[in-house]
């Protein structure tokens, strides 16, 4: 069955309607995805990390209307943060109109590093280590002859020499093909493995022996039209393009405009239980990787007046392994998605990334951040404040009304509303 990601009107249902309503539309039974609402139990948890004692839960949201390279995708997003689904959701609606969005990849290769110390001749031993290329490739796959099997596996060698305040160090990249997987595991072991023969080589000792969060070689780029007329016509769309413009400009804005882009990628890759350091590491660095930091994004106005958002990351996401397995959750963010490969999975990351910043920036160039995110946001504070699900609504509608949007404005209004309903 083909996914329909156009759900109308999602928000105005129950949690078990909309998880009814989702599976449906995913073409699923809808215990396929009752571990998104059971969540993790106390048991698995403690084969998960160390000295388990309990664990805290994230919302997890689904966001609709996404078309990814022609394949509609539900996309289920953990994060705590209100508006953050509605936004990329209604951006993703936005796009749709022309066809929503286009990724493409540079691969599925990781680089691992090991770090040579007191070599004699640096850049003899940079030599040394390039003509045993070969002979570190096979001994770097004899490693993980499954990885191999599935078609992945050492590719390359590259060597560079590092003056350090600690001396001249030689550093040798190993580049992994690591196919579905994050890779982390496999990059490292193989790391290991070639480090005594790299020692030899180079005539110095190995110290660090591990991955490169810097995911330069496994890029996902997104692309996406967003309609004028939809976004609030030819101000808006010029008001988008001098936002994104100051963000490639300044860093103090291209933090903040990254955060926003992070906001998407961040929710999917926890949703989905990867790794989400690694992955928020590797987008920083590419962002500073001219040396100055700038925006990942870039949105442009085409000939027919309408934006073009265009969005360029390391995302180092897989389907094998890790928590992604191990969670019962994320097993089910998994299947919710319907995607087969890590790249599948980058690619609905990097879309959804796209869509949140550009609904950041839309907002930041209509009405204003805060409108629509102290709006969602007072149904936050009104259940803090004590109201019950249905008390919720009516409280954060009369704190957003009066802009008093605080936990003490919401607990005079509840009690308000309930000596009323006693009248």
């Amino acid at each position: 069955m083909t996914i329909n990601s156009r759900l109308s009107g999602l928000r105005d249902h129950t949690p078990d309607e909309r998880l009814a309503l989702v599976a449906a539309a995913a073409g699923l039974e809808p215990d396929a995805l009752s571990s998104l609402r059971d969540g993790l139990r106390l048991e698995q948890a403690d084969h998960m990390v160390e000295n388990v004692v309990g664990m805290i839960g994230v919302p997890v949201g689904v966001a609709t209307n996404f078309t990814i390279d022609g394949a509609d995708r539900l996309v289920p997003m953990a994060t705590e943060e209100p508006s953050v689904v509605a936004a990329a959701s209604n951006a993703a609606r936005i796009a749709r109109v022309h066809g929503g969005f286009q990724t493409s990849h540079s691969g599925d290769v990781m680089i691992a590093q090991v770090q040579v110390l007191d070599t004699v001749d640096p850049e003899g031993a940079r030599m040394r280590l390039l003509e045993a290329r070969d002979e570190l490739l096979d001994l770097a796959d004899a490693q993980d002859p499954v990885l191999v099997r599935f078609g992945g596996g050492a590719r390359d060698v590259s060597v560079r020499v590092l003056p350090t305040r600690a001396g001249v160090h030689v550093v040798l990249h190993l580049h992994v093909d690591v196919r579905d997987a994050m890779g982390a595991n496999a990059v490292n072991t193989m790391a290991e493995a070639i480090a005594p023969r790299v020692a030899e080589i180079a005539g110095g000792r190995t110290l660090l022996r591990i991955l490169s969060n810097k995911a330069d070689l496994r890029l996902t780029r997104a692309r996406a039209v967003f309609d004028a007329e939809l976004l609030g016509g030819p101000q808006v769309v010029d008001d988008i393009v001098a936002a994104s413009a100051f963000a490639e400009a300044d860093p103090y804005r291209a933090a903040t405009h990254n955060k926003g882009i992070m906001n998407g990628i961040t929710a999917v890759v926890l949703a989905t239980g990867n790794d989400t350091r690694a992955v928020e590491a590797g987008c920083h660095s590419h962002a500073a990787r001219d040396g100055g930091y700038r925006a990942l994004s870039r949105f442009e106005k085409d000939a027919d007046g309408n934006i073009v958002g265009t969005l360029e990351v390391p995302l180092a996401v897989g389907l094998v392994g890790g928590a992604t397995r191990a969670h019962p959750a994320a097993q089910a963010a998994v299947t919710l998605l319907g995607v087969e490969t890590a790249r599948q999975l980058a690619a609905v990351v990097a879309a959804v990334g796209l869509a949140q910043n550009l609904a950041a920036c839309r907002a930041l160039a209509a009405e204003g951040i805060q409108r629509g995110h102290m709006s969602l946001h007072a149904r936050t504070i009104a259940a803090s404040a004590g109201a019950t699900v249905e008390e919720v609504g009516a409280v954060a509608e009369r704190i957003v009304a009066e802009r008093r949007i605080g936990v003490e404005a919401a607990r005079e209004v509840l009690a308000e509303l309930r000596e009323g309903s006693r009248v």
